[in-house]
């Protein structure tokens, strides 16, 4: 399989990457600066630029199978103008699979089910900027005609994947307070085999 992943050099897109690559896939990733990877692989190929440019997305996506968004958001608009381009450039060249990873925020409230958890009591964080971001890019992809599924992990400390995570369509498993970065990158992997949640938000946590 050929994947294009976005973030390869961030927490959980390296895990992604590597992964990908220790199973035999084709990966093409689209980075600012090439010299973050800290592996390389003849079956790795880094394409230096911008997601918030079409060019160098265009380029990166060619001949992909499927795609993976590991990207998060740094306090700009940069996620959803990426994502903006990369529907557009799916559809041009017949992509149907996406992959992202975003934020449990952006999952229903189970309080206040017609909020989103981070407008909802149920949240303690302060600044709303990144889930608004994640929220954006949620509305792009629910009414695209593109197979998605947004990965939306709880709070995110590194470790290793364990395996015993608990997983819900669009709501936060109950009692949820964290997953570890290894076992939210071995699950939104594995989603490009699978279309049990194709055209949902999916939190999880353990």
């Amino acid at each position: 399989m050929r994947i294009f992943i976005l973030g390869a050099t961030g927490r959980v897109g390296s895990v992604i990457v590597n992964q990908a690559l220790h199973d035999g896939h084709e990966v093409t990733a689209l980075v600012r600066q090439p010299d973050k990877v800290l592996f390389m692989d003849r079956r790795l190929t880094l394409i230096q630029g911008n997601a918030r440019n079409r060019e160098d997305v265009s380029q990166a996506i060619r001949e992909a199978d499927v795609v993976i968004s590991a990207l998060g958001t740094d306090g700009t608009t940069t996620l959803s103008e990426f994502m903006k381009i990369i529907i557009d450039e799916m559809n041009l060249q017949g992509i149907k699979r996406i992959v992202t990873v975003g934020t449990a925020g952006i999952l229903q409230s189970r309080v206040e089910p017609e909020l989103y958890r981070y407008q909802s009591s149920e949240s303690r964080r302060r600044s709303t900027t990144a889930a608004e971001e994640h929220q954006r890019v949620y509305e792009m992809l629910n009414a695209s005609n593109l197979d998605w599924t947004i990965v939306c992990p709880t709070y995110l400390p590194d470790g290793e994947a364990i395996g015993n995570y608990r997983v819900e369509r669009d709501y936060l498993p109950e009692d949820g307070v964290s997953i570890s970065v290894g076992d939210t990158a071995e699950f939104t992997y594995q989603q490009i085999f699978k279309k049990e949640y194709i055209g949902t938000r999916v939190g999880i946590a353990y």
